[in-house]
């Protein structure tokens, strides 16, 4: 004899399947930080195209701070996800990948007619891939380390640049195969295979030295007398370094 299911009961158990199947909310916290990364990045665009290049140079420092928030928020609140990773990537492209080399073209480049967006288009390009492989190597390489030049560094590298000469009054006109080929340079730093510091591995937690907390507060006080000057070569330096310590390391012993 068959046994046959009561129809009410299927009802529940597709209602329970429905549930299961339902998809789960995101973490608000971290994205927050996230969007506020993206929408500087954005703006740092729109701003290029309105030529004000200080505010839009400005605008991707701040996107670094929130993307330097983003991914710390959700480790402290244990809310990393799936999705907050996809999403912080894809903000990642626009405030470090895209927003720089608009910028930069409209601040520039884009006198120099072919060269000028070609150069912003390796930059941009330089971005996207650096990401997708820093992506696929999560896990796989020492964390004390990136591979390449990372986005926020380059971005800040170019931006600290146009801030620079902006807060300053240079005209860049004088300067734009320089900087178109200072770009260049630092899109290929980003897809190069040069180690960088990652810093990941400083505890933030522990105690240090009174002397150390004393220099850290005297080099905050001399970057806040001259941010845009500062902040360039504070970043121009780490630039380098991956290169410099590459060489170092070549050296015949």
């Amino acid at each position: 004899m068959t046994e046959q299911t009561d129809p009410g009961q299927q009802s529940d158990q597709h209602e329970e399947c429905a549930e299961v199947r339902r998809p789960r909310g995101i973490y608000l916290l971290p994205n927050l930080f996230t969007t506020g990364a993206l929408f500087a990045g954005f703006y740092a665009v729109i701003a290029g195209m309105g030529g004000r290049f200080e505010a839009a140079a400005v605008a991707i420092f701040i996107a670094m701070v929130f993307d330097g928030l983003d991914g710390r928020v959700a480790r402290l609140t244990n809310t990393q996800s799936k999705f907050g990773a996809e999403y912080d990537s894809l903000s990642d492209m626009v405030s470090f990948g895209v927003a720089p080399a608009l910028v930069a073209f409209t601040w520039v480049l884009e006198d120099l007619g072919k060269v000028g967006w070609f150069a912003a288009f390796i930059y941009a390009a330089s971005g996207a891939l650096r990401l997708a492989r820093f992506n696929t190597q999560i896990g796989s390489i020492d964390k004390r380390y990136f591979m390449g030049l990372p986005s926020p560094a380059a971005a800040a590298s170019v931006a600290g640049l146009i801030w620079f000469c902006a807060a300053n009054e240079i005209d860049p006109a004088p300067f734009g195969y320089p900087v178109a080929l200072y770009v260049v340079l630092a899109g290929v730093l980003m897809v190069s295979n040069v180690l960088y510091y990652s810093f990941k591995d400083v505890d933030l937690k522990g105690r240090i030295q009174f002397l150390k907390l004393a220099m850290i507060v005297l080099a905050a006080a001399v970057i806040a007398t001259n941010p845009a000057l500062f902040l360039w070569l504070l970043f121009l330096v780490y630039a380098f370094s991956g290169p410099l310590l590459w060489l170092w390391r070549r050296r015949p012993h």
